[in-house]
């Protein structure tokens, strides 16, 4: 027998959102025919777009006063904080105060039976203490009962012009989640050429990186070694080397320009619809799983591998009643034509700023990083030219 809610061919399931943001996942999941049922966001600025974007869609708070989930819950997503568990953040794991909170996804699931959930997280999570976050959050669902699949997802694979990893663990207590998540491999992305293209680095940076990127900007991000949010810059093919406008970021993240626009108010940080626009799910990922979900099963696309018992994940696995098995699907279960990041770019963009680029060159240069030589000349005559005054707005 069938549990409410449970996954059958073709038909979409009711979700409900924990830890929603601006909703990259729900957005994504209703082009594949799932229905967003109800919101859980903190955050006072995303909440603000939840209610003009989802007006009849009603939104929670606090995740830790939900006292339980409808019955007719069918699908639980959550892409719960990575604060703690990312490379620019505080990386104290899922201890740490907000990471932390991904516990409440299991209190509830303890409530309720679920047939279906959805996690997703930075992929440092998987190697971070030793893959401790990850033991935990696969713990957790083992002992409810779930069968799991996980993979590490790129933006980059549907076409979008954004480097962009991300881990999605896919769970459920009826199905086999690996036949439908790593069923698919379009096989690793081909290293590309410099030349003639837009390249992105995250000028915040230069000491260990600089989120280096070809045909593409690094991962959009919510804060940055700084503790601010912040745009990446661009290196155009001219020579240029700017920043985009925060609504060519939202269109890279797969939203129509202007979605976090309700988040300005009198008096509130410019800078903040970055943290929305960073901290979101890649709206094209999400329809892809959203597909995944009511498409039909299939065989793996690679060979399981009973995995080591400790030591850090790998980056795609599943498991179920016999045993934990390793996969070696890549990140992009697809390929879609690429947009080229400079014919992608709508809006005025602006000139990397002469305090921003003079830092950055200033680390990179103390550096041990080995850069394009064109990409170093280009940045340093970008810095004389904003400090003899050109290049100004």
């Amino acid at each position: 027998m069938m549990r409410p809610g449970s996954r059958s061919k073709g038909k979409g399931l009711k979700t409900f959102s924990l830890f929603s943001g601006i909703a990259g996942l729900e957005r994504g999941l209703a082009r594949s025919g799932h229905i967003t049922g109800s919101f859980c966001e903190s955050n006072a600025k995303a909440r603000a777009v939840l209610g003009k974007r989802y007006p009849d869609v009603p939104v929670s708070t606090d995740v830790q006063a939900l006292k339980t989930l409808p019955s007719e819950t069918g699908l639980l997503t959550a892409g719960f904080p990575c604060q703690d568990l990312s490379q620019v953040g505080r990386t104290n794991g899922h201890r740490g105060k907000d990471s932390g909170l991904v516990r409440h996804v299991f209190r509830l699931l303890r409530k309720i039976e679920v047939p279906w959930v959805l996690l997703e997280n930075v992929p440092f999570m998987l190697w971070l203490n030793r893959g401790a976050a990850m033991d935990y959050v696969i713990g957790q669902l083992e002992r409810l009962g779930y069968n799991w699949a996980y993979r590490v997802v790129d933006t980059q694979a549907f076409g979008m012009p954004q480097r962009r990893e991300r881990v999605f663990i896919l769970a459920s207590l009826d199905g086999e989640p690996e036949r439908l998540l790593l069923r698919d491999d379009a096989g690793p992305p081909v290293k590309q050429d410099h030349r003639g293209k837009a390249c992105g680095f995250y000028w915040t940076e230069g000491n260990r990186g600089l989120g280096w990127a070809v045909g593409a900007v690094p991962p959009l991000k919510g804060g940055s070694g700084t503790g601010i949010p912040s745009s990446p810059a661009i290196w155009l093919p001219d020579g240029q080397i700017v920043t985009p406008d925060i609504r060519d970021a939202e269109r890279l993240q797969g939203f129509p320009s202007g979605w976090t626009s309700p988040a300005n108010s009198k008096g509130s940080r410019r800078d903040y619809r970055w943290r929305l626009v960073g901290n979101a799910v890649t709206v094209q990922v999400a329809e892809w799983l959203g597909r995944v979900l009511v498409s039909e099963p299939g065989d793996p696309a690679a060979i399981p591998v009973p995995m080591k018992r400790r030591g850090p994940w790998p980056r795609s696995a599943f498991g179920s009643a016999q045993g934990r098995f390793a996969m070696g699907v890549s990140s992009w279960p697809a390929r879609r034509k690429p947009k080229a990041l400079r014919a992608f770019l709508r809006f005025p963009t602006k000139p990397l700023s002469e305090r921003a680029s003079s830092g950055f060159l200033n680390r990179l240069e103390a550096s041990s990083l080995r850069v394009p030589a064109d990409f170093l000349a280009a940045l340093k005559d970008h810095v004389e030219l904003l400090q003899d005054g050109e290049g100004r707005d």
